[in-house]
């Protein structure tokens, strides 16, 4: 037997014992926070936390949406949307030819998401109804984001229950960021440079 046999059979070894032993796992952790999803304290909460990593946040009623978009996006073009955006932005559609090369053309992304946590200002899209492919909001140099009221949750471990570990996950908290070199913040590394959160407010 060769090292790099030797090595993968005691892996193996130490994976059948765990999971042999089945060790349970502690679940007393606090689940849910105080409030609601969707509440005004936690509208609050998440705008204050996307305001301090330095991303816009613009709130509007449900059925203003359309127009903080357009607004969102007047300085940026061409813009890119998801195949099946339900809003009324002037943009190009994505589609499976669309590579790398071609999303570094357009300025701005407008997606939904599948989730917001207020108390971390995470933004976690899925792949879901009117987010697109993961590519689409990380290429482009702005990102716009609408957030439903409803999709505003307290905690992390409420945000962690609402997604499926079979989706291609992206968790957004501000604009991409990095202060690897020196300690010296630079945005757009690993990401969009720019994120507008458009908020919809409860009816």
């Amino acid at each position: 037997m060769n090292a790099r046999n030797e090595i993968l059979g005691r892996i193996r070894a130490a994976n059948t014992a765990a999971q042999a032993r089945e060790t349970p796992v502690p679940r007393d952790y606090e689940r849910h926070g105080p409030h609601a999803p969707g509440s005004p304290e936690l509208l609050d909460l998440l705008t204050d936390r996307l305001v301090d990593y330095r991303a816009t946040v613009v709130r509007v009623p449900s059925d203003g949406v359309d127009d903080a978009l357009a607004q969102a996006v007047a300085g940026y073009r061409p813009v890119l949307l998801p195949p099946d955006a339900p809003w009324e932005v002037d943009g190009t559609r994505d589609s499976p030819g669309l590579g790398p090369g071609d999303l570094d053309g357009f300025a701005a992304v407008v997606t939904g998401c599948a989730v917001a946590c207020a108390e971390t200002g995470t933004i976690a899209l899925d792949g879901g109804p009117a987010q697109g492919r993961r590519a689409i909001t990380l290429v482009p140099d702005v990102h716009v984001c609408v957030v439903r009221a409803d999709q505003v949750v307290g905690s992390v471990p409420e945000l962690v229950a609402a997604l499926s570990p079979a989706r291609p996950i992206t968790l957004v908290s501000g604009p991409s960021a990095t202060s690897d070199i020196e300690l010296q913040r630079v945005e757009g590394v690993h990401g969009p440079r720019t994120l507008v959160v458009v908020l919809t407010e409860p009816p």
